[in-house]
């Protein structure tokens, strides 16, 4: 199904809805943002709050088929990881790997995550 861009829309999300999500990003997802817009790691485009099916990913490079989650403490409980395990099969079939980080770790160890990234980016 397509958007009024011409765009493919995804079931389950809706443009107004990930443009919601992007204006109350938060503090760890504005802070990688800044280090993955503009094609600023070695030239990969990501996209922010990206529709894949009924899940919205953080951020994700079409070209390298690999999605990028900063996960809150929600996603630490039974549930969460029951449900992130669901959704990281449900990707993955789709030919999408998908790399999660803590809020803590984006917003303290910056420079290993980019480095992560950068090596899930070469292989």
């Amino acid at each position: 199904m397509m958007d009024a861009d011409g765009r493919r829309r995804h079931p389950g999300t809706t443009p107004d809805q990930r443009r919601a999500l992007r204006r109350t990003q938060t503090d760890a997802e504005r802070a990688l943002w800044r280090l993955l817009r503009s094609r600023a790691l070695e030239g990969y485009k990501f996209r922010r709050q990206h529709g894949a099916g009924p899940y919205v990913l953080d951020f994700y490079c079409a070209d390298a088929h690999l999605a990028v989650e900063a996960d809150g403490s929600q996603h630490y409980t039974s549930d969460g990881l029951a449900d992130d395990a669901v959704r990281t099969a449900y990707l993955e079939a789709l030919g999408i790997r998908v790399l999660r980080f803590t809020n803590v770790e984006v917003l303290t160890n910056a420079e290993g995550v980019i480095g992560s990234i950068l090596r899930a980016l070469a292989g």
